[in-house]
């Protein structure tokens, strides 16, 4: 190691291509390719006469060691510094070395002085759980959310929270970690800086330590120069908190309180501060009224802050698990489903009763139904309903409503028909629009499942209608669900779209990915399938970015389906094999039979159709969605040569088809009508065309034309042939869906076309302008990858067509193209 002046250090320490712990460890490197590509190109420059400087920028623990000592023996010519700042000499060193062959690549926590410059971000919360898991093995899903939460993305802080666990935290039989540990290295840092403080600026750190929402702006009002000194200690985030917070004498804490409570106005801030000063228990009810009104205006962290502050200062065990339980509602409902988790578990010790035990239910069952097994959710959503029933009626029929939902995920008609024969029981006539809404949506629900389309149709038509009626996102995700069945694309994806705006303006956050689902089924309906793609994809973000598992692996099965429709079946295998772990471990059979549904596409694009119909037919799954797939199970049946399975099938779709009335829906029916019957085939695909073309399903149409086509073709009409299979091939180009285009080519040259190949359209498609737009903001394509669900293959496939549709030849001259 060489040493710099004032002892920093010059790290060119050898340990065998590990980085040392104090930097983020070997695991510094997860999530740094954007920073490696940076490298890599410096050492490109350098071998070829251009070298120079680069400065890696970031916090203590970011990886910046981990980086240099996985590059430094890439060139003989790259000096790697590792430095607090950089002093003269070296920045004057990065200028002597410019246009040479040598780099310098030098990594601080300092400002890089002019020197080209990479930052080392903080992991994503996806990133760092892989960290946690590579760390301990087999460690719970929750407790590695809890830890990467108070991680905040920095590599070294994960190391040290996953060295201090204890087997009770393992077990879940002790709560996680909410601050470092004591012997922590990041710790150690900031109680050393905190040490060195003048007492002005401990005073300021122990002000921002007590009170969250006290940042350095509004800390320098009260003493600027005292904010300079305290510098990275008044960091926001909740790692550097926690543990100042920890750090900070008893007696400096009760000053800040004291001082805060006579000066803040009169709040919910001020009622906190002004209780623990004095010890006044009595403002917890204050502290309470303010959390209900943040409650009513959709602010559920601060309710949740609110609530668990008034928490702390009651004695009484009944009336603390009480507000303990709306701390741990708030959290899920802004989407912190590990933090809700955290307080129940304290929750749960201090009461038996009846209500307060149904109402935990109702929580952790919301919990389960986005991240743990549904049929356990469901169960306990149950039990939650029958223990509200006769005390709190609204949350009795929200839970039997998420234990439908939890149900239907797990694929189990049973458990769906015990909820919704639960529902018929509790149904009045004089309900109100809310809870009416709910019980009929379970009642038409559970009659389709069991294909009772008749009976159905009432029940799911009146939710539409009280949607108009009812405020929030949660009767417009009922509302689309319900269109959605009837075969109403437009109204379900109307219904799905204001979900989506009400749940964010309402701060429930937690109903996004939820409703985001129905927005992307309902646009594939509408064969908008950028739409669908768009929908499907944010869905996966928002859904990750709040542990919502279950929601991940729906909006997953849903792009692998929107990717097999298009024929491209390596991204659609490879989506799936994202999620197919999830949907084995947690029994995800509405999912998974997405997943069965988009397999079978994928089989029928690669001409096995014997085993698309083995997919469909013989494995169990969801029989809504196994409904849904009838088309795929003709097509596959009449090449196979059994049309009798086939036909089985299709009744069972023609019945739900005929009964909603979908124009969509019986354009398919007409085509799988064609494909079975000889002596009329010509008229049921002539009136699948006439449906396709009046529901605008474009796609749709091209394979509708492209198997019309087929038959004609065989059938001698070589003629009548081309001209539909002109207008696939036409469809397919303009959905840049290269399989179906070349299938359908094929086809019109055999039909006796010699025309030539696809033209090339200047127009990307939807995901190709995803990538274009990633490429343009700097991301690899590993980065790229990763955000869209694509093998790294695929990316660089769709980049090269990108590259050739653009007429570029370099990443620099696309991110131009698109500026």
């Amino acid at each position: 190691m060489l040493c710099g002046r004032d002892g920093q250090r010059v790290g060119v320490d050898a340990l065998g291509g590990c980085a040392r712990v104090g930097d983020g460890g070997s695991l510094g490197l997860r999530g740094r390719d954007r920073q490696r590509v940076a490298v890599d190109a410096l050492v490109e420059r350098a071998r070829a006469g251009r070298g120079g400087a680069l400065v890696l920028r970031g916090e203590a623990g970011s990886g910046k060691t981990a980086l240099l000592n996985a590059v430094r023996h890439t060139y003989d010519a790259l000096l790697c510094v590792d430095v607090l700042s950089l002093d003269d000499d070296l920045v004057q060193l990065a200028h002597d070395i410019h246009g040479t062959r040598a780099a310098l690549l030098i990594a601080t926590e300092g400002k890089p002085r002019g020197l080209p410059c990479i930052t080392l971000d903080p992991l994503d919360r996806a990133t760092s759980i892989s960290v946690l898991r590579d760390l301990v093995p087999g460690v719970p899903g929750t407790l590695a959310e809890e830890l990467a939460d108070l991680a905040c993305g920095n590599p070294l802080a994960l190391v040290e929270l996953a060295g201090s666990l204890t087997s009770a935290q393992l077990g879940g039989t002790a709560p996680a970690p909410d601050v470092l540990p004591e012997n922590s290295e990041l710790r150690g840092r900031w109680r050393a800086r905190f040490d060195a403080l003048s007492p002005q600026a401990k005073h300021v750190v122990a002000l921002a330590a007590v009170d969250e929402d006290l940042d350095a702006e509004a800390l320098a009002m009260r003493d600027l120069d005292a904010v300079v000194e305290a510098g990275e200690l008044l960091d926001l985030r909740r790692l550097v908190r926690s543990a100042i917070a920890a750090e900070v004498p008893i007696d400096l804490r009760w000053k800040a309180h004291a001082e805060l409570a006579a000066t803040l106005p009169l709040g919910a801030r001020w009622a906190w501060h002004q209780a623990v000063a004095n010890q006044d228990a009595k403002l917890a009810d204050v502290l309470t009224t303010h959390a209900e009104r943040a409650r009513r205006c959709g602010d559920f962290a601060t309710a949740a802050r609110d609530h668990g502050r008034a928490a702390q200062l009651t004695s009484d065990p009944e009336t603390k698990a009480h507000r303990l339980l709306k701390t741990a509602a708030d959290h899920w409902a802004h989407g912190a489903s590990h933090r809700s988790r955290a307080v129940l578990r304290t929750a749960a010790r201090l009461t038996d009763t009846t209500e307060l035990k149904a109402l935990m239910d109702l929580v952790v069952g919301g919990i389960d139904l986005g991240e743990g097994l549904p049929d356990v959710a469901a169960d306990r959503l149950v039990r939650a309903a029958k223990g509200l029933v006769g005390t709190n009626r609204g949350l009795a029929v929200a839970a039997l409503g998420f234990a439908g939902e939890a149900a239907n995920i797990a694929g189990d008609p049973h458990r769906y028909t015990a909820v919704a024969e639960f529902a018929r029981e509790i149904r009045r006539s004089d309900e109100p629009p809310a809870t009416r809404l709910t019980l009929d949506h379970l009642v038409g629900m559970s009659a389709t499942l069991e294909g009772r389309h008749d009976e159905a149709l009432p029940e799911l038509k009146e939710v539409v209608r009280l949607a108009d009626e009812v405020a929030g996102p949660q009767a417009r995700i009922w509302a689309s669900q319900a269109a959605y069945v009837l075969g109403d694309a437009t109204r379900s994806h109307e219904m799905a779209t204001s979900a989506v705006t009400a749940a964010r303006e309402s701060g429930l956050t937690a109903l996004v990915p939820w409703a985001l689902v129905y927005r992307a089924l309902s646009a594939l309906l509408l064969d908008q399938h950028a739409a669908a793609l768009t929908a499907a994809t944010e869905g996966v973000h928002a859904a990750t970015a709040i542990g919502q598992h279950n929601a991940v692996v729906d909006h997953l099965t849903i792009l692998a389906l929107l990717a097999a429709l298009r024929g491209d079946a390596e991204t659609a295998v490879h989506r799936m094999d994202t999620a197919t772990e999830h949907i084995t471990q947690r029994g995800l059979t509405r999912p998974g039979t997405f997943g069965a549904w988009a397999f079978a596409c994928v089989d029928l694009a690669r001409d096995r159709p014997a085993d698309a119909l083995d997919r469909l037919r013989l494995q169990p799954g969801h029989a809504g969605i196994k409904v849904m797939a009838a088309p795929q199970v003709v097509e596959a049946a009449v090449a196979c040569g059994r049309p009798s399975t086939g036909d089985r099938a299709l009744r069972r779709f023609e019945k739900w088809a005929d009964t909603t009335g979908s124009t969509a829906r019986m354009a398919l029916s007409h085509r799988c009508h064609g494909l079975l019957e000889a002596g009329t085939a010509d008229e049921h695909f002539e009136e699948a065309i006439r449906l396709h073309r009046a529901s605008g399903t474009a796609l749709e149409l091209a394979k509708t034309e492209l198997l019309y086509g087929n038959r004609l073709r065989r059938s001698r009409k070589p003629k009548a042939a081309r001209e539909h299979l002109r207008d696939a091939v036409r469809i397919f180009e303009s959905y840049q869906a290269d399989h179906w285009v070349a299938r359908a080519q094929a086809e019109l040259r055999a039909a006796g076309d010699p025309t030539g190949e696809p033209k090339d359209h200047p127009d990307l498609t939807p995901q190709q302008a995803q990538i274009a737009r990633l490429v343009a903001e700097g991301a690899t394509n590993r980065e790229i990858a990763a955000r869209l669900f694509l093998s790294h293959r695929t990316v660089e496939h769709h980049l090269r067509n990108i590259f050739a549709r653009l007429g570029v030849r370099s990443r620099v001259e696309l991110t131009r193209r698109l500026d």
